[in-house]
């Protein structure tokens, strides 16, 4: 008798191979590793989030069939919230600022979802895109995922990511690197991760124009200098997933070394990453740098770089934000 089980689409997120970056591992004498988040359905990290919050909301009672879900995001949990919500039934509704790339909007209407786009405006702003869609999420029927503070977010990487990390390195990892959007995923990592070895290293890789780097440095969030073309990425207050947990770590990243590291990896590795995989794996550099070689350093390769041709593979485009595509990475001074 055939005993095989088959399953739809929400029961493949996670499980994503951990890839050894040849070029980086080299440079800096340690392993450098990355978890290939691309390669869920969605095509990104944040279907984990999604596929948890869902999950969660299910067993709350919060959603029901036919169900409408509604999010404010920098595209990648629309998208994880659309996948998954197809796959379970549920129809959605994202609210993304209009600065987001012309790819991440097409894709998420493409997908089915209702798509509103809105002004950037910061958290302080009641047109703050996460402010629209908690307003729009009060219609009957409706239910806000509410990435940034629902902590089924970080429950599903303490549950699944920290997990199969441990699982792939054998228990070896010696630290792990993460950038913070809603911080889900540094926050619920590094939880399950420090359970089993609290003297593993946590790292924080804030980008420019984000607030984290001063608040594990400084204990404040008031260093806000500068800027980066990082999407979904860079948070200026303390979301509920990110109470609580300990960074030992934290280092700010420019755009034109992780913008470096992209290409270096495109053209020696075949890596087509987005610009925020690039600046989890500087702050992996950097890092290594700091310790010293004999490391095993795990990060998170976020999504592919399919979503932000016209933006970071556009030579045009990098230009007029003074970046370079064709800088050659030949040491870890570079970074």
């Amino acid at each position: 008798m055939n005993t095989t089980r088959y399953y739809g689409v929400e029961h493949h997120v996670g499980n994503t191979p951990l890839i050894r970056l040849r070029r980086l591992s080299e440079l800096t004498g340690c392993e450098i590793l990355g978890k290939a988040e691309f390669m869920n359905p969605g095509g990104s990290v944040k279907d984990r989030a999604a596929l948890g919050i869902i999950q969660a909301a299910e067993a709350a009672g919060k959603l029901h069939p036919g169900d409408t879900i509604v999010e404010g995001t920098a595209g990648n949990t629309g998208i994880g919230l659309t996948v998954v919500g197809h796959a379970k039934g549920y129809r959605t509704v994202i609210v993304i600022p209009e600065t987001q790339s012309p790819e991440k909007i097409s894709l998420l209407r493409t997908l089915g979802a209702e798509v509103i786009t809105v002004a950037e405006k910061p958290y302080s702003d009641p047109g703050n895109y996460n402010h629209v869609a908690r307003r729009l999420a009060e219609t009957k029927g409706w239910f806000w995922a509410n990435q940034f503070d629902n902590v089924a977010n970080r429950l599903i990487h303490y549950r699944t990511t920290g997990p199969e990390i441990w699982a792939q390195t054998k228990g070896e990892i010696t630290a792990f690197v993460s950038a913070i959007g809603t911080g889900g995923t540094l926050a619920g990592t590094a939880l399950y991760l420090k359970e089993r070895n609290p003297a593993m290293a946590t790292v924080c890789a804030d980008p420019y124009g984000a607030a984290m780097w001063s608040w594990f440095t400084r204990g404040d969030t008031e260093v806000k200098d500068g800027d980066s073309i990082a999407e979904g990425i860079g948070q200026n207050r303390v979301t509920k997933n990110l109470e609580g947990v300990v960074i030992d770590h934290a280092y700010r990243i420019a755009d034109q070394p992780a913008l470096t590291i992209l290409y270096d990896l495109l053209r020696q590795e075949g890596l087509f990453l987005g610009l925020s995989s690039g600046i989890n794996l500087a702050g992996a550099v950097r890092y290594a740098q700091a310790i010293g070689p004999g490391q095993t350093i795990v990060t998170i390769l976020c999504d592919s770089g399919l979503k932000y041709q016209s933006k970071l593979y556009n030579a045009t485009w990098l230009k007029s934000h003074d970046l370079d595509p064709d800088l050659c990475l030949k040491s870890i001074k570079d970074i």
